[in-house]
């Protein structure tokens, strides 16, 4: 045996019973058990109370009370197999599922009630595609529609964004790579501006931009207000996902001679990037639904303009405003209708920054990974091809050599000559 040479004993198996892979997340039936049975016991003391012994009513009141009696009647069943710790265990762990419930709840009746008051507006084509030029309040729902509201949302989102997501980002990379005590109060200043009250954004716009310089209202100062909104939010946020990027990963790129700002391109923005399509997801659901500011700047119109520095131009949240002012029902049908189109937009761009941003950092999405596997087969071939390349002249030199100098096995034919003494 030489010196690199060692020993290895693996462990026998035999004899050792194996049983079934456990899921850590998934409930066991003693809990599904004890949770039904105290939702069932904490909904008969309400409903006791509420309608047959009790003078109380109102649904909130039962709803309240019902979720304290499951709550006591919960901790009362866990305690009979379990110890103090466990108990609070599960009670920690029922209150924030109960409030995660409460929230989507809340997320889904928004959503139901809007598309519901909306209903009688969403099925006419003409809603999506004429403008309210030549419909008025008394016009029936197959006359007008909310297509200058969509461009002119989408035209103001459009120029907010260009103008806010390479400045944001920016700024969070000079707060993070750079440092220093200007950063530190570049930070405390954009901190402070998350909650910047939108009609302050409004009046600064308007007094800057509208009063001194266009003198008009118009899609551009909208923009600008709206911007004022978002750039906090995308500094903020882009702060944040890039704080969480691993230190080792600059690390390593350093050791391999990267640069600064070479490292940052292809190193920590990749390793963000999901982080940071959230980070402007949050601003752009933050700005395309101001109403405020876009009333003191884009004014209302009920054309459509597609010139953003000249004219009016009308945003959905301000249609929004305009057409639940009418005592018309056909007019709020229409405010309906246009929120829940405003609501479907904010949740399609969500959607989008899921699609762009992947599953997560470190993690690939089926498309980046099948671009991954394309660029390592078309390296595959540049490599051997040069390889091949650079063969070919040692095999034309070695053939060369070889007519020129005699082999080993040709020794034989060579002819001998014999020596002679001096």
């Amino acid at each position: 045996m030489t010196l690199l040479e060692h020993t290895t004993t693996i462990p026998s198996t035999d004899g050792i019973e194996i049983g079934p892979r456990r899921r850590m997340r998934a409930a066991r039936v003693d809990d599904q058990f004890n949770i039904l049975g105290a939702a069932a016991a904490g909904l008969a003391i309400a409903v006791l109370l509420f309608g047959w012994f009790g003078p109380l009513t109102g649904y909130v009141g039962f709803v309240i009370v019902a979720f304290i009696a499951f709550i006591g009647f919960y901790a009362l069943l866990v305690s009979l197999k379990s110890d103090w710790q466990e108990v609070k265990d599960r009670m920690v762990s029922v209150l924030l599922a109960s409030a995660g419930l409460v929230l989507f709840g809340a997320l889904v009746f928004v959503v139901a009630f809007t598309l519901v008051r909306g209903q009688e507006a969403l099925p006419h084509l003409n809603f999506f595609t004429q403008s309210m030029e030549l419909a008025g309040p008394l016009d029936g729902l197959d006359v007008g529609g909310i297509a200058q509201a969509i461009l002119g949302t989408l035209m103001q989102i459009g120029i907010a964004l260009a103008i806010t997501v390479p400045l944001g980002i920016l700024t969070a990379l000079f707060l993070n790579e750079v440092g220093g005590k200007f950063a530190r109060f570049v930070r405390t200043i954009s901190d402070a501006m998350t909650a910047l009250p939108s009609i302050v954004a409004g009046l600064f716009v308007y007094s800057a931009i509208i009063v001194l310089i266009t003198h008009q209202r118009s899609g551009f100062a909208a923009s600008m207000a709206i911007t004022v909104m978002m750039l906090p939010i995308v500094i903020r946020a882009s702060d944040i996902v890039l704080r969480l990027v691993a230190g080792n990963l600059r690390e390593a790129a350093y050791a391999l001679g990267s640069t600064r700002w070479r490292t940052v391109w292809h190193v920590v923005l990749p390793t963000a990037r999901p982080g940071l399509a959230t980070a402007v997801i949050l601003g752009t659901a933050r700005g395309i639904g101001e109403t405020s500011p876009v009333l003191l700047t884009s004014g209302v119109t009920s054309v459509v303009n597609l010139n953003p520095f000249e004219g009016p131009m009308i945003s959905l949240p301000l249609q929004v405003f305009d057409f639940v002012k009418s005592p018309e029902p056909n007019m709020i049908a229409r405010g309906f209708g246009a929120a829940a189109v405003l609501i479907l937009l904010v949740l399609a761009l969500f959607a989008i920054a899921r699609l762009i941003g992947g599953k997560g950092s470190g993690q690939l999405s089926r498309r980046q990974e099948q671009s991954v596997i394309a660029a390592s087969v078309r390296d595959l071939k540049r490599i051997t091809i040069q390889g091949d390349r650079r063969a070919r002249p040692t095999d034309a030199a070695a053939d060369t050599s070889g007519s020129r100098l005699p082999s080993v096995s040709d020794s034989d034919s060579l002819p001998q000559t014999k020596e002679t003494p001096s």
